[in-house]
């Protein structure tokens, strides 16, 4: 992204309302069944794009008419703004016979490198790809994130705003596909539809936008339906508030943390303490990559976080008392989706997108509820081997190698760095 990193309006009223739009060159993917509404979503954000006076460029696998009709229905007159060329309908084919070839994989990196040539030609402001689906089927997993992370970039780089929709994954495999791509988006946009017996609102369903990386107002669930001309509409009512363009802030020189003093987590102060829900967890190179992509928000944003280190002691083990997986699957359940972990070795690693007073306090109330026995006494005695490390980004820290080298090599370094946890309890 280069400028100002802005807000701009999308047509889908949840996003508007609770985040205040999608971030100008950020790139976002929705999911949803068959009938949910995730056509009418991305024409919606065409239509707004419109009344911008923006140029979108739509990809899609239907028939031109079908799509016409579609955005008819939500009184969008889409066969004007194509004659004007404001709205660039691109037809795709799927690629039906991809898979009785010798090497599929490598005729999906062509459609995608299509993506990219395409958008050279136009260089819209906004792009909707409906749907992504048939297009990265990939065997190789690995080929498919370094793939399309590296067309999401060259948009990214151009300022392009990207709505990419896919389909529901109904087996492993295609779960595995969707998780590939959450990774490297800025937010999603789950559309979970259900059928409500004898109602004739049977179009209702749940929608849930998760960001990935900015976003801090969190994630949001609001009822939605789909109303005649129209479109998708939802039952959110959002508090006052105003958003404003951020703008750049100047590049780090040095590597430089703030508090690298590590804590005991039983004299921890979790009196403030909120409730966190399900959190991802990270290979290491993956995990890195999000770190990286975090610290360039911060860079572009000045949006402030943290990386929480949490590290047992061998003799807890060694006395049966705790182990290294017990406490990550206590860490896990404490944090927020949004939230990222990983584990490297005795270390328990968290990117903690909340950055005030009340975050760690509330992580490590939760930590505590989620060990495997909620006994006072056990408690007191088992978050003696446990300490935590809270670094919170400032500009000198340059990428995520210089962060992840500081807190894992930091028992080399200087063991005085890890502060015991027992300081941050309430027992």
């Amino acid at each position: 992204m280069k400028g100002n990193v802005q807000l701009i309006n999308t047509g889908i009223s949840l996003v508007d309302q609770a985040w205040g739009g999608f971030y100008k060159g950020g790139t976002y993917l929705t999911i949803g069944p068959r009938k949910s509404g995730r056509t009418l979503l991305g024409l919606q954000f065409a239509m707004e794009a419109v009344r911008q006076k923006e140029i979108c460029l739509y990809f899609t696998n239907m028939r031109p008419k079908d799509l016409m009709i579609h955005a008819a229905s939500i009184n969008f007159d889409l066969q004007t703004y194509m004659n004007e060329n404001m709205i660039v309908v691109v037809r795709v084919a799927p690629p039906a016979d991809v898979y009785d070839l010798r090497n599929p994989d490598e005729y999906l990196v062509e459609y995608m490198k299509d993506i990219s040539t395409v958008v050279e030609q136009f260089m819209p402001s906004r792009i909707v790809f409906d749907e992504i689906t048939p297009y990265v089927g990939f065997e190789n997993i690995n080929l498919l994130r370094e793939t399309f992370l590296q067309t999401i970039e060259k948009n990214e780089q151009k300022d392009i705003t990207s709505l990419f929709i896919i389909g529901e994954p109904a087996t492993p495999v295609a779960q595995s596909i969707v998780d590939t791509l959450s990774q490297f988006v800025t937010a999603t946009l789950y559309l979970q539809k259900r059928t409500l017996v004898n109602d004739a609102r049977s179009n209702l369903g749940k929608m849930i936008i998760t960001p990935n990386v900015g976003h801090t107002e969190g994630q949001f669930v609001a009822n939605y339906m789909i109303e005649p001309y129209k479109g998708i509409v939802t039952d959110y009512k959002p508090p006052v508030m105003q958003h404003q363009p951020i703008s750049m802030q100047p590049q780090s020189l040095r590597p430089q943390v703030k508090d690298s003093r590590y804590m005991s987590l039983a004299n921890f102060d979790t009196a403030s303490a909120e409730p966190y829900s399900f959190s991802n967890l990270y290979e290491y190179n993956d995990f890195l990559l999000l770190l990286n992509n975090q610290i360039a928000l911060y860079k572009s944003t000045g949006q402030v976080f943290n990386l929480v280190s949490f590290k047992l002691d061998k003799e807890a083990e060694q006395a049966g008392l705790l182990t290294v997986n017990q406490l990550q699957n206590a860490i896990r359940l404490a944090t927020d989706k949004k939230d990222k972990i990983c584990v490297c070795e005795d270390k328990i690693i968290v990117l903690l997108l909340r950055s005030d007073n009340k975050a760690i306090p509330a992580l490590i109330s939760k930590i505590q509820s989620n060990l495997p026995s909620n006994d006072p006494n056990y408690i007191k005695t088992v978050l003696q081997y446990v300490s935590v490390l809270s670094i919170e980004i400032d500009e000198s820290v340059e990428n995520a190698d210089t962060l992840m080298n500081y807190v894992i090599g930091e028992t080399k370094n200087s063991r005085n760095s890890f502060d015991s946890i027992n300081r941050r309890s309430p027992y």
